[in-house]
């Protein structure tokens, strides 16, 4: 671990950092609105969209790709062979959740309901008695979307009260089915209600709404939390920070043509159920990015792959702080705590993609932006998850070391970190990304 201040020396981020945050996972309740927010703060610092369907050129400056709920964004400096290498941040946009089903409507002995499916690890308990909105996108006939986000207390999950289940607090058991369709309403249920009342929210008109990718989120807004408010409460950290931290770092070097490397942004959607599809990190949306880079600006194959053996990326995503309640969960000598500092996560059967090299790298990063950091394992007798990593490395043989962000709660509608450590990593992403 290092030595240095919780405070670093070098970098153009501080506690600001953290109250933008807490804006940006306000205005991203969705993997839609996620990659929407990062692009307008791109766009603010000259980065432009380019589409896939269009031809690219070979122009410096600041770009970016958006695919549904990911986007791939990059700076190319004035004067960057063909072959430069690059410098990855990967992250996801994606967060456990509920999630409307295709025929939303439904309801029970005079309630209205809304039909929803599991996604992802949630924590079913987090998401009872908590005021929801509604977010995502709506498909319109002629193929565009229309982002929708409401806001404010509209459904709830009501939890069994404990005079009809008196063992409950020995032991809550969920049925996914059954226990979680949240209430929206009272009366006789009619089919196309949910949708007509979202278009309305949206401002199109419902006969126009042909597809729909809707979620549920907690409207309660981030906090700070603490005496000293050094902790931070709020929704879809995992993995939200990293996205934003990553963001800030990428705009932080609008401009910089002095760059060895071109720094990436490259932020997934369903990494919480697997990362296979198009969007996420199994699909080629990365590759196919690097590579026409590489030949806009006239590369050859050969090029190519020069670029991709000296690249490289770090997946940042949140990890497990040690929980005071719970301490014999957590491996005996590596405890990360909160206000510590990133993590740097390693585990040898692959389920993280660090080894050696990558350490250094990192260590590096840390150590130029006066940033402490520390190092996280999971036990051995607890499984391990795992990241976008591993997947970027196989996938790409791009060199990928594995942090993040020590939080609690992780998976929670609502989770925790120190204050300090978004600031933190965004200022050692900087150090990384400048080489």
């Amino acid at each position: 671990m290092s030595s240095a201040a919780s405070r670093p020396t070098a970098g153009p981020f501080d506690r600001g950092h953290t109250d933008d945050l807490m804006a940006f996972l306000t205005a991203s309740p969705s993997p839609y609105h996620a990659v929407a927010s990062a692009a307008e703060r791109l766009e603010k610092v000259g980065f432009r969209r380019v589409e896939e369907t269009a031809a690219w050129d070979g122009t410096h400056g600041g770009k970016y790709v958006i695919r549904g709920g990911a986007i791939i964004a990059w700076y190319v400096p004035e004067g960057a062979s063909a072959h430069t290498p690059y410098r990855i941040v990967g992250a996801h946009t994606d967060s456990p959740n509920l999630r409307v089903k295709p025929q939303p409507d439904m309801g029970a002995q005079g309630w209205r309901q809304v039909a929803v499916e599991i996604y992802g690890g949630t924590l079913l308990n987090t998401w009872l008695d908590r005021d929801l909105g509604l977010a995502g996108r709506l498909t319109l006939r002629d193929g565009s979307h229309r982002l929708v986000n409401v806001d404010r207390p509209l459904l709830r999950v009501p939890q069994l009260a404990i005079h009809l289940d008196r063992q409950v607090n020995d032991g809550l058991k969920l049925d996914r089915q059954r226990h979680m369709q949240p209430i929206w309403g009272i009366g006789q249920v009619h089919e196309g209600d949910l949708i007509e009342f979202v278009a309305a929210e949206a401002g199109v008109d419902a006969e126009d709404v042909t597809g729909w990718d809707l979620m549920v989120h907690a409207v309660d807004a981030p906090a700070y939390l603490g005496r000293d408010r050094e902790l931070l409460a709020g929704p879809r950290m995992d993995n939200l920070l990293s996205v934003h931290a990553a963001t800030a770092a990428l705009a932080s070097l609008a401009g910089r043509d002095d760059l060895p490397y071109i720094p990436v942004l490259a932020a997934f959607d369903h990494e919480e159920n697997g990362s296979e599809a198009d969007t996420g990190a199994q699909g080629p949306l990365l590759g196919n990015v690097l590579e026409r880079s590489v030949y806009a600006r006239g590369g050859s194959y050969e090029d190519r792959a020069r670029a991709f053996a000296g690249t490289v990326c770090l997946s940042s995503d949140t990890g497990h702080a040690v929980h005071p309640n719970y301490a014999e969960r957590h491996d005996p000598t590596h405890h990360p705590r909160v206000n510590g500092g990133p993590i740097l996560k390693v585990n040898v059967n692959q389920r993280y993609a660090t080894d050696g090299s990558g350490r250094a790298v990192f260590a590096a990063a840390c150590e130029k932006a006066g940033v402490p950091w520390q190092s996280f394992v999971s036990s051995n007798d607890m499984p391990c998850g795992t990241t976008i990593g591993p997947i970027t490395a196989a996938r790409h043989g791009i060199s990928t070391v594995d942090i993040g962000v020590a939080i609690l709660s992780m998976h929670s509608a609502r989770e925790l970190c120190g204050a300090d450590d978004p600031f933190l990593l965004a200022n050692a992403l900087v150090a990384f990304l400048e080489g």
